[in-house]
């Protein structure tokens, strides 16, 4: 049996940063991922989908381009070659999963899959390697609904790699997945169908900035399907597929060349963790306030504890396992469609759910100046304070850059600040940071 001082299920944003840190430290850290390093955000996920969004935002640019007063010859059609496109994202991605081997230099990596066979023993590759500290960070898979035919959908992993330009995209599922790619494909100039459960689109954001970012997309020609029950996927001869959806008591179907499945991710749990020790929920590996599993000395960080499936948030978590100090109370979320949704603290609803009191306060990108130079005046700044002593409750955007801009909000609410300190915080004139200090007073 190997003996270790850490051991590290996954290479993804949780997984690498714990081991780079424990490498750091002069441990002994062995660090197995049964796939390539960076997990599913680098490779599947976060980093080749904005690569996408930002070929998207090209081509949405430059079909705008007359408005700014740049002409494209007569001849110049605007086309957008796939291959390139993913040629692109791959020199991205291969690029960064370099530097994710140098972070992690000095660990000992091992390409295999992992299992567990007792609480502190782990199998890989015909190997038995033991450690007193164990950390799974095994990420999630995309989920998909009980229906009939849903082996003929796609997942998001099969556009990102699509050399040929889809001729229509059904996507079932109005959540972040769903918003982006809908997005993309929207401005790649493809017919997109958004077929969504709930009432409206984004159900963990806030309604106003749902509303808004579904209204925007609207007028780039997505069409909408909300309070839209999925029934079934079938193949409608050749390339054609056809969902069928209940809404308000009436059967409707839509066509589509491909069929996207965009309805959440479930985690992955290592074979042989339960049977170790470990309680494994239906929302993932269960853990207490310090990720540490039923098994002491064997925690659970990322997707893979169902808690925030997020990168950033798999990345905190890991740093709180190493003894890192992070403030996991205040996680910024973000959608990079066009335009951008971001997100941080409390929504409107749940202030209200929760009987908080709260003060409402909204800006347009309309008056910015510098929203109106780039051409992109759709979106609003909401915040949200407590009004007996202004304290940042939450904060929602919609708009160019939301996802940049959401950053000096969640400063402000992990620092406890009052909402005033951004506005006497003088900002660059014209910024788009001035629709925050604007209504932070």
């Amino acid at each position: 049996m190997e003996k270790y001082d850490l051991i590290v299920l996954g290479a993804g944003p949780a997984g690498y940063e714990a081991a780079a840190i424990a490498v750091r430290r002069g441990l002994r850290t062995l660090l197995i991922e049964k796939d390539r390093l960076g997990g599913t955000c680098l490779n599947r996920g976060c980093i080749p989908t904005k690569a996408f969004c930002r070929s998207a935002q090209v081509a949405a640019d430059m079909g705008g381009a007359s408005a700014f007063g740049v002409m494209l010859s007569p001849d110049a059609s605007l086309s957008v070659d796939m291959s390139r496109v993913v040629e692109r994202k791959d020199a991205i991605v291969s690029q960064l999963r370099e530097a994710v081997a140098v972070v992690c230099d000095g660990a000992d990596i091992l390409h295999a899959e992992a299992r567990f066979l007792a609480p502190h023993e782990i199998e890989a590759d015909g190997r038995v390697f033991t450690a007193p500290k164990i950390i799974v960070a095994t990420g999630s898979r995309s989920a998909s609904l009980p229906i009939e035919g849903a082996a003929l959908c796609v997942t998001s992993t099969v556009l990102l790699d699509m050399t040929v330009m889809p001729r229509s995209l059904a996507v079932i599922g109005g959540g972040v997945i769903g918003m982006e790619f809908a997005s993309i494909f929207a401005s790649f100039g493809v017919p997109v169908t958004v077929l969504e459960y709930c009432k409206e689109i984004l159900p963990a954001f806030d309604k106003d900035v749902a509303k808004q970012l579904r209204t925007a997309l609207k007028r780039r020609g997505v069409e909408f399907q909300t309070e839209a029950e999925v029934c079934a996927v079938r193949d409608a001869g050749g390339v054609i597929k056809q969902v069928e959806y209940r809404r308000k008591g009436k059967t409707s179907v839509v066509e589509a060349e491909y069929v996207l499945m965009a309805v959440g991710r479930v985690p992955v749990v290592p074979e042989g963790l339960a049977e170790a020790g470990a309680v494994v929920g239906r929302r993932g590996i269960e853990v207490d306030s310090r990720f540490e599993t039923a098994i002491p000395g064997v925690y659970a960080v990322g997707d893979c504890n169902g808690l925030s499936l997020l990168a950033h948030a798999a990345s905190a978590q890991a740093k709180t396992v190493m003894g890192e100090d992070v403030d996991l109370s205040v996680i910024p979320a973000a959608v990079f469609s066009v335009p951008e949704c971001a997100m941080v603290g409390m929504t409107e609803e749940q202030c209200r759910a929760a009987d908080i009191p709260c003060k409402v306060s909204k800006c347009t990108f309309r008056s910015n100046g510098k929203a109106l130079a780039m051409g992109e005046p759709e979106g609003v700044v909401k915040l949200l304070t407590d009004p007996s002593n202004g304290l940042l409750l939450g904060c929602q955007i919609v708009g160019p850059h939301a996802a940049d801009l959401i950053a000096e909000a969640a400063l402000a609410l992990s620092a406890r600040l009052p909402a005033s300190s951004i506005a006497r915080t003088i900002h660059s004139h014209p910024t788009l940071g001035e629709t925050l200090m604007s209504i932070s007073k």
